[in-house]
């Protein structure tokens, strides 16, 4: 899903392609590794902090498209 050494990003189009269990699958394991990642950063500093940055907005993007979704049904 998420390789942080390449920085892959998520886009919208890619989000809206996936069903709502993928959806809310893929923002249980992103907050998963945000928070390890806050852990890892708080423990000894990150070569790249911004992929916690980055970490984030996927998961408010894939939170943004269930909440979304969820309104819809």
């Amino acid at each position: 899903m998420l390789c942080l050494k390449n920085s892959i990003i998520m886009k919208m189009q890619e989000i809206t392609k996936l069903s709502v269990e993928d959806l809310k699958g893929r923002v249980v394991y992103f907050r998963e590794q945000l928070t390890k990642l806050k852990l890892t950063h708080s423990v000894a500093p990150l070569e790249n902090p911004i992929q916690i940055q980055k970490v984030r907005k996927i998961v408010a993007r894939l939170s943004t498209e269930v909440s979304k979704r969820e309104a819809q049904a």
